[in-house]
């Protein structure tokens, strides 16, 4: 390899695990506080070696991965954890293992390669150059056997993109490239034909042959992806384990174990050996048996010569030191923004569904709302022209805004599980992720409003001033941000974008009262004048209106009062003050940089993917 690595070895002793009591169990009268998911599990795992985690759905074969892996947010562990004799830290192991999930979560629209570019280049050391890197990762595309589809978009699964088999390929492909000593697999093969899991099978078994520790789930696996493993962890209901050691040729060690049992009746000529072990290893099994293998398998010679390994694994060798790495993360924080929105910008780039609707829709709305109001933002006559005009900036803005709040969230909710994995797997902080995200969404939509502008200042025919103009420009950028950064907020504080939906609605409905257009803020009743400074929407009503005619001292015709000075009549009636403008301004980057911090925050502390 291209790139050298530290075989390590993984040996645990008595561990449990526990969850607080499930609601449901607890109304069933269970009296206990915890429910123990893991029995007293004992192993080991080591370089080289391909070893099958195996059991009957329910066992904890996928728990007591996430526990040595360090995945679980939740629950309580108990037990000895050590690596290469040195016991387990969480921050220094994330950067020495891998864990492939069971669901293949990546960035739907960026290609294969910029994937594992992506990875590497945040998981590798920050002392390996990028043309050492580049050729690692050239060397796991072929070893994983991607070469092929190396310019293909990854896509969403079941709807466009890579296969299941190719997806599951570029996950263990996008863990291989930080070069780790221990990679986790949990259930590879699921939901792959005979084909399919053979070719990912081989992907494995080249892995395992760089000397690397590898640790599948498996379930119900057939013959031939049985026999590619060299040794079997089998656990039974209730998280005990029931056999860990070699296969032997044909899985023949298996089967002396388990024949050796009174009562367990013979396999049959040609039967699989996995589905024979598991079908005899049922607690319908052991009822009718009258047998606990569990307990057989603690009072057997094989756990005996295990707890011996174990303990000489659990022992650092002469002359090894712990692992150490002098930061949290592989690179700084400005590589991390960098790589970070560098794969922000190619996936938007590549996602016309997206953005290139999003001008199309910008223009339209803006052409319409042109012809709507053609013409009516020099017409200060009368009351009614000032009241068409303020319609004019109402629409324009809540129409195109509300829009942006409601398209941006199913595309943060998708990132955002990218987000999880990439996080857990240690490589940014969450910091560089959310100022990547933002930074790209106010780029195209600081385009999106410059053109938004344009069509809608010529065609309602405002001053062709430049103070004035930019002023618009500025109230228009900064409002669509804020829209924008809104519904991204409300995704990153919710579990999912069908709530942060329903969310985004309620407070919208707000906005649009309490904006000044509707009811004007004098009017509005004293106690709930307070929610006309909180709507973000009244501050750029506020805005656009002072700013284009608020410095006005035309006459302006009010029925039953008669001519009054524009100026006057919007200070006094409506409470739109031209003097007050910079305020107006400032408070709009108040808004920007509220909704981005709880957008950020959001991201760093709420985690809602529950392990």
């Amino acid at each position: 390899m291209v790139l050298p690595f530290q075989p390590l070895s993984l040996a645990f002793n008595h561990v449990n695990y526990y969850v607080d009591m499930p609601a449901q169990m607890k109304r069933e009268g269970i009296q206990e506080k915890h429910l123990q998911l893991l029995r007293d599990v004992s192993g080991s795992f080591r370089p080289g070696i391909l070893t099958a985690l195996v059991g009957v759905s329910g066992a904890g074969k996928t728990t007591l991965m996430d526990v040595l892996a360090g995945r679980k947010t939740s629950g309580y562990i108990e037990g000895n954890i050590s690596v290469s004799g040195f016991p387990k830290n969480q921050a220094t192991f994330a950067r020495v293992s891998g864990y492939c999930e069971q669901n293949d979560i990546h960035s739907p629209h960026v290609t294969v390669h910029e994937s594992l570019l992506y990875s590497a280049w945040l998981r590798l050391s920050k002392d390996v150059d990028s043309k050492t890197r580049q050729m690692f990762v050239e060397e796991v595309m072929e070893l994983v056997e991607l070469n092929p589809i190396r310019y293909a978009l990854v896509g969403l699964p079941g709807l466009d993109g890579l296969s299941t088999e190719q997806r599951k390929r570029l996950t263990i492909a996008v863990e291989l490239v930080a070069n780790p000593s221990i990679i986790f697999m949990d259930e590879p093969t699921s939901g792959l034909d005979a084909r399919a899991a053979a070719i990912v099978m081989r992907t494995v078994r080249n892995t395992v042959d760089t000397g690397r520790t590898v640790v599948c789930t498996i379930h119900q696996p057939s013959i031939d992806i049985f026999e590619a493993f060299d040794e079997l962890f089998l656990m039974k209901i209730g998280g005990q384990v029931i056999y860990a050691g070699p296969l032997g040729h044909h899985s023949h060690k298996l089967i002396e174990y388990f024949e050796a049992v009174p009562g367990v009746p013979k396999i049959k000529d040609g039967y699989n050996p996995a589905t024979w072990m598991l079908d005899i290893s049922t607690s319908s099994m052991e009822a009718q048996l009258n047998v606990d293998f569990a307990q057989i398998y603690m009072n057997s010679s094989l756990y005996q010569r295990n707890q011996e390994l174990i303990k000489e694994l659990s022992t650092p060798a002469a002359g090894t030191k712990d692992l150490y790495f002098p930061s949290k993360y592989s690179q700084s924080f400005l590589v991390q923004c960098k790589a970070c929105f560098w794969k922000q910008q190619r996936s938007y780039w590549r996602n016309p569904q997206y953005n290139a609707i999003r001008f199309f829709l910008t223009l339209i709305i803006g052409v319409l709302f042109g012809l709507i109001f053609w013409n009516t933002g020099q017409k200060t006559g009368k009351q009614q022209d000032l009241l068409n005009l303020l319609g004019a900036m109402y629409s324009a803005i809540f129409f195109l805004g509300a829009t942006n709040t409601s398209s941006v969230q199913p595309i943060v909710a998708i990132e955002r599980t990218v987000f999880y994995r990439e996080k857990a797997a240690g490589m940014y902080s969450p910091l560089p992720y959310a100022f990547a995200q933002v930074a790209i969404e106010a780029i195209y939509v600081t385009v999106q409003s410059i053109c938004y502008t344009l069509v809608l200042y010529s065609m309602i025919g405002f001053e062709w001033d430049t103070g004035k103009f930019l002023w618009f420009l500025y109230f228009i950028i900064t409002s669509f941000i804020y829209f924008t950064l809104y519904g991204m907020m409300l995704v990153a504080l919710t579990p999912g974008h069908q709530i942060a939906a329903i969310v985004m609605s309620f407070f919208l409905s707000f906005w649009n009262l309490f904006s000044g257009f509707l009811v004007p803020r004098s009017q509005i009743p004293i106690w709930w004048r307070w929610y006309y400074w909180l709507s973000p929407v009244a501050w750029t009503i506020y805005g656009l209106v002072a700013s284009q005619v608020g410095d006005k001292n035309v006459d302006l015709q009010v029925p039953g009062v008669g001519k009054v000075p524009l100026k006057m009549f919007l200070k006094e009636n409506m409470g739109f003050d031209h003097n007050f403008l910079p305020v107006v301004a400032v408070a709009h980057l108040a808004w920007v940089f509220i909704f981005f911090f709880v957008f950020a925050y959001g991201i760093r502390f709420l985690n809602f993917q529950r392990r």
